[in-house]
């Protein structure tokens, strides 16, 4: 299996990531022109951990995401549900107490972490709104989500450039450094079949999240939504 159909089948999305996880934040690096850097960055302010605060990451894959809250002294829980990520990651960070875990059905108990996020990965989850109840669940009261995700590029003209350089260019850059390019199609066709900023945030709160917003990173390619658990 090379590829993920777009209805989300688990074991195929986790087979996918497995393929493409020794180079994965390579691949991320190149094919956003250097912007997923400062994306992360975007996610740790909003995120804000603090140190004792325990955190989890859904979709970690190899961590990356989780070491500016490791770096903050926060306690944090990457947790994926491709092994090939999580192997790679435990490599890279043995030190990190990384979670195989499915997203709509997280194996913490109820009120666990005082944050939790997700990046680049809720749109691979089967169940979006079963996903983003157990980011619900697992939430201590008070505490916060924050998803980072592709969303719609506000500007028209934009939005076309941009839809023409998922599908048409994304692949072929996406061959130079990754060794299952098609990954990287299921990636650009799930993009363009996921909800814009204002559909994610209403996704939030028919989930139960209060004070929901988002601010559009990148002219709205990425959308960073944030939410409460009152």
């Amino acid at each position: 299996m090379t590829r993920a159909s777009l209805d989300k089948q688990p074991h195929e999305v986790a087979s996918m990531f497995d393929d493409v996880a020794a180079n994965y934040d390579l691949t991320n690096d190149v094919i956003s022109l250097g912007q997923a850097r400062r994306w992360r960055k975007e996610v740790a302010k909003a995120v804000d951990a603090r140190p004792a605060q325990k955190i989890l990451d859904l979709a970690a894959g190899t961590a990356t995401s989780s070491q500016p809250f490791a770096r903050a002294g926060a306690y944090v829980v990457p947790c994926d549900f491709s092994l090939g990520m999580l192997r790679v990651g435990k490599e890279r960070h043995p030190w990190m107490p990384f979670t195989a875990g499915d997203g709509t059905k997280l194996p913490f108990k109820d009120e666990s972490f005082d944050a939790v996020t997700i990046s680049f990965g809720l749109r691979n989850i089967q169940d979006t709104d079963q996903a983003l109840r157990e980011l619900y669940r697992v939430t201590k009261p008070g505490g916060r989500v924050v998803i980072c995700e592709f969303s719609q590029p506000v500007f028209a003209p934009f939005r076309r450039v941009y839809t023409e350089y998922l599908m048409r260019a994304l692949p072929p850059v996406a061959r130079t450094v990754c060794s299952n390019p098609d990954a990287y199609v299921y990636l650009a066709e799930s993009i363009r079949a996921w909800p814009d900023q204002e559909g994610l945030a209403g996704l939030l709160q028919k989930a139960g999240w209060s004070k929901v917003a988002w601010r559009d990173l990148t002219g709205g390619i990425v959308a960073l939504h944030r939410g409460v658990k009152d």
